[in-house]
């Protein structure tokens, strides 16, 4: 895998060579990916599994058409095959009205953030092995656990590195560690599984072992004796966990190309009041650490941080360049794309922020209710809005949890969720999305 500094040398070259071959337009991105997996079982070492692999990505334009090739050979006669394939399939490719780079006046210049997204760490497969070991026997040795489907640490590291034909060139590294348990408890016919997992850029973020494996076994444990709900419409509240779901919906659907193609449930609401007004939601890509950090876009333009919802309104809609011209809008920074395709949009680290009241504050006002740990499958029609999962948790009875159910269906439209959205004050900054404790009112739910 190249460092930095080759992969934009790399980069730039074919981008040179893509001119040369007659394009009128080119970029090219580099991806380089290293990394180190253990995964243990019962005690046992299971796998141990190490994977590097770099992959370049050219699109070259003639006029509005354009072709995109890729190869993970990055030698000297793949490169020039690869500029000729390329050269000859946007001669044939259909003209694209809204294709192109990016604004050059809109490229990042100066010194990009620094989002602290690589540690420099590279633990060795024995450190990781052993931590697998210690997750697994913390979780297995919570009383009544009985059996374990394996516990796992990972560690790798990413270069990204981008060059176009309009001057841009600039690349990034970032680390990245996880770990996870999961455990079955129970016999016979009460057997419920359950997992506790990390993720983080710095491998000194990373819980301890002890936690890991306790969570993860205390979860499954607190799911024993699930039962059946009586079927109604009542309060839900989403546990951090899965709450992020919410929100990944919406970002969805303040996509440009959804917008473009009239496949957004949200299209038409771009002033109403979609949220209490408490509620605001934000993309932050210069997070020092963050998950989705990076300085630049998939088309090379500067990130920044951004209200997506604010006084409980959208703010507009994430934007890479080509949709952008179709819309007539500006691009936004949010251009997101792999090596082997035109860019899309998406967002970084997303937090739905902090309300005032806790969890226990707010599962007290709920009478009777359901407090959701597991969503099964997707049903969500992005069209219409219409939300139907199955999931497992815990009943809300008088304002405490009490008894584990499962098999359940929640059903209601994410408009009229929103509407009703009340966040708890307990936000951790754990995923590449972040959500507290959130209650929906009114929710339809199926049982028994």
């Amino acid at each position: 895998m190249l460092n930095v500094k080759e992969a934009e040398a790399r980069a730039a070259r074919l981008v040179e060579a893509a001119t040369k071959a007659g394009a009128d337009a080119a970029d090219v991105l580099y991806v380089g990916d290293a990394s180190t997996g253990v995964q243990v079982r019962l005690g046992a070492l299971e796998d141990v599994e190490r994977s590097e692999g770099e992959t370049i990505g050219l699109r070259f334009f003639i006029g509005r058409r354009s072709a995109t090739i890729s190869s993970s050979d990055l030698s000297d006669d793949a490169m020039t095959a690869l500029v000729d394939r390329a050269a000859a399939m946007a001669r044939e490719a259909p003209e694209d009205p809204w294709a192109g780079l990016a604004p050059q006046d809109r490229l990042l210049t100066g010194p990009g953030p620094d989002v602290e997204g690589d540690d420099g760490r590279d633990p060795s497969p024995v450190e990781l092995k052993e931590r697998a070991f210690a997750i697994e026997d913390a979780a297995r040795a919570v009383a009544g656990v009985t059996n374990s489907e394996g516990a796992g640490v990972s560690a790798g590291r990413s270069v990204i590195a981008l060059a176009t034909s309009h001057g841009f060139c600039r690349g990034y590294s970032t680390s990245g560690y996880s770990a996870s348990a999961s455990v079955i408890a129970g016999t016979g016919g009460d057997m419920q599984r359950d997992y506790e997992s990390h993720s983080v850029r710095h491998y000194a973020d990373l819980d301890s072992d002890e936690l890991i494996g306790r969570r993860a076994g205390e979860k499954a444990v607190r799911r024993l004796g699930s039962g059946k709900i009586d079927s109604g419409v009542m309060p839900v509240i989403f546990d951090p966990r899965v709450g992020g779901g919410l929100v990944g919906s919406l970002i969805d659907a303040i996509k440009g190309a959804a917008i473009a193609r009239g496949t957004s449930f949200l299209i038409g609401r771009e002033d109403e009041a979609l949220f209490p007004q408490a509620i605001r939601i934000v993309d932050d890509p210069h997070r020092r650490r963050g998950l989705r950090s990076k300085p630049f876009d998939g088309e090379g333009l500067p990130t920044a941080p951004r209200d997506l919802v604010r006084d409980g309104r959208i703010t507009g809609w994430l934007m890479d360049s080509a949709t952008a011209r179709q819309l007539n809008l500006e691009p936004t920074g949010h251009a997101s794309r792999g090596v082997g395709g035109s860019p899309g949009a998406s967002a970084t680290n997303v937090a739905l922020l902090p309300g005032e009241v806790s969890p226990d504050e707010l599962i007290a006002e709920v009478k009777l209710g359901l407090y959701v740990t597991e969503l099964i499958g997707q049903g969500v029609n992005p069209v219409t809005g219409d939300y139907s999962r199955g999931a497992s948790g815990f009943v809300i009875e008088n304002g405490a949890i009490t008894r584990p159910v499962q098999e359940i269906t929640i059903a209601s439209n994410l408009i009229d969720m929103y509407r009703t959205l009340v966040a708890a004050s307990d936000l951790e900054y754990r995923r590449g999305t972040n959500v507290p404790t959130l209650r929906v009112e009114g929710m339809t739910v199926a049982g028994a």
